[in-house]
C-alpha cells in the first residue's frame, strides 16, 4: 500500500506542478531543492505516474542517475518503501555488478557510469520517457558527460525525452544554459534548523598534501566527535576525506559510549544498509563524501565536518594519477551540515574557523578540469565528437588534458589519426574501464586467457586494501582466498570482466590497433595489442619478445610474470628498472622507491601499477607493483623503445654514445667515435647555455668590445645588437659563432674560438653603422695630458678613470654617443679622490676641498689654485722643472 501520508509530507510536493508544467512546456527543467525535501524519491514516482495510477495518469518509465552506488541502492529502497513494495517491483536499481529490476519496473535508479554505457549502446534510450540527473552539483565527469549526451539526444533523435537536473546546491543558471534555457523550479525546504559550532584546532596543523593528512588534524576531529557526544543527543555523522582517515579516527574513538560504523564507497552493501536503517542504540557514523547527498541517515542529529575532501589529480607528463586531499567547498559544507537537520533540529561542528570559511571555494572543482580525460575522450569519440566541441558541457575540457588523452587513445589503438574510434576503441568503450585497463584486459586475455587477465584488471580497477601489501601478485593471491568485502566485490567484477573479454569483437590485431595513417606512438601508453604468442616491441632492431602461451610460447606464465605483464600493458610508462636497493627509474623519467621490507626491493625490473608522488618529493612512492623481465618490459612499452646516437653536454664536456633506451631507462650504451656533426653542434650549444660564454676565449679587447656594444645597444638601440645576455647570444650562434662552432668537437675546441673576432660579425655592417663604432663608443679617450685612457663600458654609464692632474684645463665633461662620461678622478697613487659627471662644477666647487686633502698627502705634485689655466701633467713638480 502506498504510504500517502509520508509522500504528502515531503516539501517538494508543492513544486511538482511547476516541474510538470516546465517539462510539458520545455521538455527539460532544473530542480533546486534543499536536502530532505524528497526530490530524489517523490519526484521520480510522480513523473512515472506511480503515485496517481488511480487517477488515470499514464505510466512513464523514469531513469534516475545517481553519482554513487550507495545512493542508487538507498534511493531505490526508499521509493519502494513509499510504494509499499520491495525493490525489483515498480522501482529497481542497477549499479556495476548488481541489477535488481523486474518486468514491471517503471523507475530505475542507476549510477551515472551505468547510464553512460547504456547511451553508448542505445543512443535513443528506447522506452525511457524521463531522465533525472540527481546531485548534479557534484560535477562528476560521468554526470557532466551524460548530461551533454542527453541534450544531444533530445536535439537530434528524441525531442520528446524529458530531462531534469536536480540538486540541493548548484549553479542553477549554468545548468539552465546546458539544458537549452530550461526553466528553474525551486522549492523551499522545511529542514530543521542546524546550529553551527566553529571548532578549529587549538594549534595550527599542517595543510593536507597528496593523500597525507596531518595526524594532529585527525586527533582533533576525534576529540570534536567526543565533544559532540557529550554536548548533544542523537547519532553523530562525521565526514572525513578517505577510507584511511576513517580507520585512523575510528581507532581513536575506542571506549566511547556508542557504536562506531564506517561507510564508504567500498564498504559492503550490508554495512552501508545497516548505517541507513534506524538503530536502537547511539551511533557514530564515520563517512566519506558518499553520505553528502541523496541519503538520509536516520537518527543523525549532529554532524562533525573535518572540512576535507578528495579530488582526482593527474600528472600528464609522468603518467601519474592520484587523489589529492583538498579543502571542501562551501557548497559541500552546506550539504554535509544539512544531514543534521533532516529529522529534527541539529548541530554541525566545523573543524575550522569562521574566518577560514569565508576563504573556501564556493563549489567543488568540476572533475573535467582536473581529472585524466582519456576515458571521457574515448566516450566523446565513440559518440561522434572526438574534440567534444559540439557537446553541451557545463565546462569545456582543458585543451592540454584532451591532447594528452588523445595521445593515450592513439597509443592503445582506440582511435585513428583523425580521432575517430576504431573497432577496437568501440569495444574498449563498452568495457566500462579506463582505456589503459581496457587495453590490459583485451591484450592480457590474448596472452594469459580471459580469466587471469580479468582477475588482474579487476585488482587494478579498484585498488586492493593497503593491508594486501605492495606486491600485485601477492594481492592477487590474497583476493582469491579472501572472504573480506573487497574480495567479494573483486570476484563480482572479475565475472563481469571475464564475460566482457570473451564477448565477440574485433580481433586484437595490429591493424585494428593502428589503422593506416595512425601513429603507433609516441603516446604515453603503448603500441597496441599484444599478440598471444609474441609482440613487436616497437621501432628499432629489437627481437620479438616471447610472452606465451601459444605455439612458440613457453607455457603458462607464473603469477608474478602474469601480474607484471598486465600492469605493464596498462601502465607501460611506469615499467621501472632497478638502480639501487629499493630504488627504481620509471620509463617516464620519474624515480620510484619501495617501502622497507617489500619483497620487490631486489627485483631487477618492476611494472608499477600504483604510485603517487607527493608535492616537492624527489621520488614517487610505489603502492602496488609486480616483478618484470626486460623482454616483457620492452614488449609492453615498445613505443618508448629508442635506439640511436646521443650526443650531450655532460660533466663539463661532450659525451657521444650509441644508446638503446626504453623511455628514460638506458638499456645499453657504447662510445661513439664519429657522431653526427649536427648533434655535436647542438650539444656544444647546450654546454654554452649551461656554463656560459666563458667557455670561449675572451681577451681583454674582446671583453671591452662586448661592453662597448652593450653600451651602444642601451644608448642608441636600433641596429646595435644586444650582447649582454649569454643565453640570447647562444640563441644567435648562427650569426656570430660560425664556422668555428660547426668545426668544434669538444670543450677545448670552444676555448680556441676568439670571442672578439666572432662578436665583430654582429656589428651592423649592412647599414654602414659599424664603421662608426670608434666614433660612438671609442675604446680610449685622449685627455689634456696627452694620455689615451681606456673607457670602461661595463656599467650603466661609461667611466673614465684618470689622474686628476691630467685633466687640468679640461672644462667640459666628455660625452660618448651623447651620454656624459662619469669621470673617476684619481690621486697620484691611482686611488679614487672624487667622482663627477660635470667637470665644470667640480673645478668651481669640489676641487678646492680635494686639493686641500691631496696637497698635504702628495706635496711633490702640482696642486694649482686655478686648475683651468694650469698645465695638465702626469709628472711631479721636479720632473716638470727640468
Amino acid at each position: 500500500m502506498i504510504r500517502r501520508a509520508e509522500l504528502d509530507s515531503l516539501p517538494v510536493r508543492g513544486a511538482v506542478p511547476a516541474l510538470v508544467a516546465a517539462l510539458d512546456g520545455h521538455g527539460a527543467a532544473v530542480l533546486c531543492a534543499p536536502p530532505g525535501t524528497g526530490k530524489t524519491t517523490l519526484v521520480p514516482l510522480v513523473l512515472a505516474g506511480l503515485t496517481a495510477r488511480a487517477e488515470g495518469a499514464p505510466p512513464r518509465r523514469v531513469v534516475v542517475a545517481e553519482p554513487r552506488r550507495i545512493a542508487a541502492r538507498a534511493a531505490a529502497r526508499r521509493m519502494a518503501w513509499l510504494l509499499g513494495e520491495t525493490v525489483g517491483g515498480s522501482v529497481g536499481f542497477t549499479v556495476r555488478g548488481e541489477r535488481v529490476v523486474g518486468p514491471d519496473t517503471l523507475v530505475e535508479v542507476v549510477t551515472t557510469g551505468v547510464l553512460l554505457q547504456r547511451l553508448q549502446r542505445d543512443q535513443e534510450l528506447a522506452g525511457v520517457d524521463v531522465v533525472i540527473l540527481d546531485e548534479c552539483h557534484e560535477r562528476h565527469l560521468d554526470a557532466d558527460t551524460v548530461a551533454a549526451f542527453l541534450v544531444d539526444v533530445r536535439e537530434t533523435l528524441r525531442p520528446e525525452l524529458r530531462l531534469v537536473a536536480a540538486s540541493a546546491t548548484t549553479d542553477a543558471a549554468g545548468w539552465s544554459r546546458v539544458l537549452g534555457g530550461a526553466p528553474v523550479v525551486e522549492t523551499a525546504g522545511v529542514s530543521y534548523p542546524v546550529e553551527v559550532v566553529w571548532a578549529p584546532p587549538a594549534r595550527p596543523v599542517r595543510p593536507p598534501h597528496g593523500l597525507r593528512v596531518d595526524p594532529a588534524q585527525l586527533t582533533h576531529v576525534a576529540s570534536v566527535v567526543r565533544r559532540a557526544l557529550a554536548e548533544r543527543s542523537g547519532d553523530v555523522l562525521c565526514f572525513l576525506p578517505g577510507v584511511g582517515e576513517l580507520g585512523r579516527v575510528a581507532g581513536q574513538l575506542g571506549g566511547v559510549d556508542a557504536e562506531v560504523l564506517q561507510i564508504h564507497g567500498r564498504a559492503p552493501a550490508a554495512v552501508q544498509d545497516a548505517a541507513l536503517r534506524p538503530a536502537e542504540h547511539r551511533r557514530v557514523i564515520l563517512s566519506t563524501a558518499v553520505a553528502e547527498s541523496s541519503l538520509t541517515v536516520p537518527g543523525v542529529r549532529v554532524v562533525v565536518d573535518s572540512g576535507l575532501a578528495r579530488e582526482p589529480r593527474v600528472d600528464h607528463a609522468r603518467g601519474l594519477g592520484a587523489l589529492a586531499t583538498v579543502r571542501a567547498s562551501r557548497a559541500a559544507g552546506r550539504q554535509r551540515a544539512g544531514r543534521a537537520g533532516r529529522e529534527a533540529p541539529g548541530a554541525v561542528y566545523r573543524c575550522w574557523s569562521q574566518a577560514e570559511d569565508a576563504r573556501l571555494t564556493a563549489f567543488p572543482a568540476p572533475e573535467i578540469r582536473i581529472a585524466d580525460l582519456a576515458q571521457f575522450a574515448l566516450q566523446a569519440a565513440c559518440w561522434g565528437d572526438p574534440d567534444a566541441a559540439g557537446l553541451a558541457l557545463p565546462d569545456p575540457p582543458p585543451a592540454g588534458a584532451m591532447g594528452a588523452a588523445r595521445e593515450v587513445l592513439r597509443a592503445v589503438g582506440a582511435v585513428d589519426a583523425a580521432g575517430r574510434p576504431t573497432a577496437r576503441g568501440l569495444r574498449m568503450a563498452r568495457l566500462g574501464l579506463h582505456p589503459r585497463l581496457a587495453r590490459a584486459l583485451l591484450d592480457g586475455a590474448a596472452a594469459l586467457g580471459a580469466r587471469r587477465a580479468a582477475e588482474l584488471v579487476a585488482l587494478l580497477s579498484e585498488e586492493p586494501p593497503r593491508e594486501y601489501g605492495d606486491d600485485l601478485a601477492g594481492a592477487w593471491r590474497r583476493a582469491r582466498q579472501g572472504g573480506d568485502a573487497y574480495g567479494h566485490r573483486w570476484r563480482t567484477e572479475v565475472r563481469r570482466l571475464e564475460r566482457a573479454a570473451q564477448e565477440p569483437g574485433p580481433a586484437p590485431t595490429r591493424e585494428t590497433a593502428a589503422p593506416a595513417g595512425a601513429p603507433v606512438g609516441p603516446g604515453p601508453v603503448g603500441p597496441g595489442p599484444v599478440e598471444p604468442a609474441q609482440v613487436a616491441v616497437g621501432r628499432g632492431p629489437v627481437e620479438q619478445a616471447q610472452l606465451g602461451p601459444g605455439p612458440v610460447g613457453r607455457g603458462p606464465l607464473s603469477d608474478d610474470a602474469a601480474a607484471g605483464l598486465v600492469a605493464a600493458l596498462a601502465f607501460p610508462e611506469r615499467v621501472a628498472r632497478a638502480r639501487g636497493e629499493g630504488a627504481f627509474l620509471m620509463a617516464s623519467g620519474t624515480a620510484a622507491t619501495l617501502g622497507d621490507g617489500s619483497r620487490l626491493r631486489s627485483a631487477p625490473w618492476l611494472a608499477v601499477a600504483v604510485a603517487d608522488r607527493p608535492p616537492h618529493a624527489a621520488s614517487a612512492r610505489v603502492g602496488l607493483a609486480a616483478p618484470l623481465d626486460e623482454d616483457t618490459a620492452r614488449a609492453a612499452a615498445g613505443h618508448l623503445f629508442r635506439s640511436g646516437e646521443e650526443v650531450r653536454w655532460e660533466g663539463g664536456d661532450l659525451v657521444a654514445r650509441s644508446v638503446t633506451r626504453l623511455g628514460a631507462i638506458e638499456l645499453a650504451a657504447r662510445p661513439l667515435k664519429d657522431p653526427d656533426p649536427a648533434l655535436v653542434r647542438g650539444a656544444l650549444l647546450d654546454g654554452l647555455r649551461a656554463e656560459g660564454l666563458g667557455l670561449l676565449r675572451w681577451s681583454q679587447d674582446a671583453r671591452a668590445l662586448r661592453a662597448r656594444l652593450g653600451f651602444l645597444h642601451r644608448a642608441l638601440g636600433g641596429a646595435w645588437p644586444d650582447v649582454a645576455d649569454d643565453r640570447a647570444l647562444v640563441d644567435r650562434a648562427d650569426e656570430w659563432l660560425e664556422p668555428e662552432l660547426s668545426r668544434a668537437r669538444r670543450r677545448s675546441d670552444l676555448g680556441r674560438i676568439d670571442a672578439g673576432q666572432a662578436l665583430n660579425r654582429l656589428l651592423p655592417w649592412a647599414g654602414g653603422e659599424a664603421g662608426r663604432l670608434d666614433e660612438l663608443a671609442p675604446e680610449r679617450i685622449e685627455v689634456p695630458s696627452g694620455s689615451r685612457v681606456r673607457v670602461d663600458y661595463t656599467g650603466e654609464q661609461p667611466v673614465l678613470a684618470v689622474k686628476l692632474q691630467e685633466l687640468f684645463g679640461w672644462a667640459r665633461t666628455p660625452r660618448v654617443a651623447g651620454v656624459p662620461v662619469l669621470v673617476h678622478l684619481l690621486s697620484p697613487a691611482g686611488r679614487p679622490a672624487a667622482v663627477t659627471a660635470d667637470l665644470a662644477s667640480f673645478w668651481a666647487g669640489g676641487y678646492q676641498a680635494v686639493r686641500a686633502e691631496l696637497r698635504g698627502r702628495y706635496p711633490k705634485h702640482p696642486w694649482p689654485q686655478d686648475p683651468a689655466t694650469a698645465e695638465p701633467t702626469r709628472h711631479t713638480n721636479a720632473r716638470l722643472g727640468r
